[in-house]
């Protein structure tokens, strides 16, 4: 069995005396591809800026192996985030740096290396997302998938333990979103990643998640948690059945690929 990676206790998610979300439990294992998934306005995307460290919770703990990330000091944040790696739903690259340069910007600020070394670097990120050739391209000369994969490359630059997506499809066509979905696939497997990923695509849900929960806005925490696929057979509330049973024909068809 794998190691749990990262573990949430008791977790609450405010803002104010505004409840997001309450009494949060769940662990994220070591090589899983992890889903935060619910309906609009359940906190998925709030919850997952509490794992990265940019929101401070209301009550509770995240913990990392056995350090505690709210009550870690800077020293020992940074050494904690540092194997961590994040996409969000913009890919949010600098218009002003080429592909090259932003793939490189993380690796330059963590590593004293030369110019050209950073420049290899980042090309050899690119490649792994597909991009090769495209390094000196800026982010509005290509498409809308293949900034999502230049800001993947990005993500990987540090070579992080734990990859965090938020809303990686959106925007994006069917066939850019599995390409992606087959990109993050691979990349776990070559890397041995972790990756915790909040989406509301069944698509994708189905075709890469191997555990996850599902957050409530009306409950306020989760209503079930477990393998996408075993959800959708087994969990009886009808919140959980209506949200996986969208497109239930095609949820069947990446259950039987």
């Amino acid at each position: 069995m794998n190691e749990p990676c990262i573990r949430v206790e008791n977790l609450t998610l405010a803002y104010g005396d505004f409840v997001i979300q309450r009494d949060l439990n769940f662990v994220v294992n070591q090589g899983d591809i992890f889903i935060i998934m619910g309906g609009s306005g359940c906190g998925k995307s709030t919850l997952l800026r509490h794992l990265i460290g940019l929101h401070e919770p209301a009550q509770g703990d995240i913990f990392y192996g056995a350090q505690s990330l709210p009550n870690a000091d800077a020293r020992q944040r940074r050494r904690i985030l540092q194997r961590t790696g994040v996409l969000f739903q913009s890919g949010a690259l600098l218009s002003g740096m080429t592909l090259a340069e932003n793939v490189a910007l993380p690796i330059s600020e963590a590593l004293n290396l030369p110019r050209r070394t950073l420049r290899e670097l980042a090309s050899y990120k690119l490649a792994l997302v597909g991009l090769s050739g495209f390094e000196d391209y800026y982010p509005a000369e290509i498409s809308g998938g293949m900034q999502k994969r230049a800001g993947l490359a990005r993500a990987i630059a540090l070579d992080p333990e734990i990859l965090f997506f938020d809303e990686p499809s959106a925007g994006l066509d069917p066939i850019s979103s599995h390409l992606l979905d087959d990109l993050i696939l691979n990349l776990r497997d070559s890397l041995n990643t972790t990756v915790v990923i909040v989406t509301h695509e069944l698509a994708s849900i189905f075709a890469i998640g191997d555990n996850g929960v599902f957050l409530d806005a009306e409950e306020k925490t989760i209503l079930a948690q477990g393998a996408p696929s075993r959800l959708l057979a087994e969990c009886r509330l009808e919140k959980v059945q209506r949200f996986l049973s969208r497109g239930a024909s095609g949820a069947a068809k990446f259950e039987s690929d």
